[in-house]
């Protein structure tokens, strides 16, 4: 009897067991099942070189919940997470382009769900763009390696829906930011990997032959380039880190002319409508300190630039490292690296600049996407 009456609580418990995992189950939806973004931010982290820390970060406007490492949760099963240095992110037809340059490779990413949908493989790229259908990839073509001897560089052209390379145009030395304005490619080449002959040029490519067609001399150690409404061509130069300063140019992409000049420290920028927000970093080697400043001007008038945060705020900031404007509300985003081996903070501002919030980052936050927009 005892053995019977032991064997049915033994089956209670193993059945209740049953109902109580089947009750998990349905409380706690697979990852597939919950993890889809409709709007928002998407943040890429740079890491620390050699410590595979690239991560990648939402926030969602949606629940204004901010998540970090998103592409793990979304990619559990790949080695090593995202990668080494992510550099890049764009986003274009529903995917998501990441350049994750000393791991050599371009992550692409269903840009709702953040799960890979393939990696492909480009050594040391660098900055991504799109336009008609294709998506385009700066390379150093060479690993990460200081010295006078390294190579040209190359731009790859990316079909989007097979996304396999399918052209590839050489240009200058370490090539950086790049973009689409009248049927070319503008594309930043600063020769970093040797600061005592820096590249100065940003070369000319048209798009449907994919040849480079030109070089137009514009200033040293070049980095950023985006385009305005109109079509104008925006490039920041670096400068050389001592006397040469940082600074904007503008290039009319008909002539292909130098139109313009900002003659202001400029480390990045992002434009909306009328509107260039911009920031610098540039080190005082009499201070040995970093001068920080925030700057926006109208495109017409670049007499007149003034503050677009908190200036309580702004002096908070240790190293700016990311910018980025939301269309639609205007809020301005803004990243502080610190000290490049911690955790940064994302600080979102209004359109009159005053915090809104904050959030904790990954590592050296910097590069920034809108989905939904």
């Amino acid at each position: 009897m005892r053995n019977t009456v032991t064997i049915f609580y033994i089956f209670i418990a193993i059945l209740g067991f049953g109902l109580l995992s089947t009750c998990r189950k349905d409380t706690i939806p697979s990852a597939e099942e919950t993890f889809r973004f409709s709007r928002g931010l998407y943040l890429l982290n740079e890491g620390n070189m050699s410590m595979n820390k690239a991560s990648l970060d939402f926030y969602d406007f949606t629940t204004g919940t901010y998540e970090r490492n998103v592409y793990q949760r979304a990619n559990p099963s790949v080695v090593l997470g995202l990668g080494d240095v992510g550099n890049d992110i764009q986003l274009y037809g529903g995917k998501l382009y990441i350049a994750v340059n000393a791991s050599n490779k371009i992550e692409v990413l269903d840009a709702f769900t953040a799960k890979r949908i393939k990696s492909i493989d480009l050594i040391n790229c660098r900055y991504i763009t799109a336009a008609q259908g294709k998506v385009y990839v700066s390379s150093y073509n060479a690993s990460i390696s200081l010295g006078p001897n390294s190579p040209n560089g190359t731009v790859v052209e990316i079909d989007t829906m097979s996304l396999n390379i399918l052209r590839e145009v050489s240009v200058g030395r370490q090539p950086e930011g790049l973009a689409v304005s009248n049927n070319k490619l503008y594309v930043a080449n600063s020769g970093g990997y040797n600061p005592n002959t820096y590249e100065r040029t940003l070369s000319v490519i048209d798009l449907p032959t994919f040849k480079e067609l030109k070089r137009i001399d514009v200033a040293i150690n070049l980095q950023q380039v985006k385009v305005d409404q109109h079509g104008k061509i925006y490039v920041t130069s670096r400068g050389d880190y001592k006397g040469k300063h940082s600074n904007l140019f503008f290039i009319d992409p008909y002539t292909d002319r130098i139109i313009e000049q900002l003659d202001k420290p400029v480390s990045n920028f992002w434009i909306d409508d009328e509107k260039i927000y911009t920031y610098a970093t540039e080190w005082d080697s009499d201070a040995q300190k970093n001068t920080i400043l925030f700057n926006s001007f109208l495109i017409n008038d670049l007499n007149n630039g003034f503050p677009y945060i908190d200036t309580d705020i702004a002096g908070r900031i240790t190293i700016p490292y990311g910018i980025a404007v939301d269309a639609n509300t205007k809020n301005v985003y803004l990243t502080d690296a610190k000290n490049y081996v911690s955790p940064g903070t994302l600080y979102e501002f209004n359109a009159t600049g005053r915090l809104l919030r904050s959030f904790e980052t990954g590592d050296i936050p910097a590069h920034m996407a809108f989905l939904g927009n």
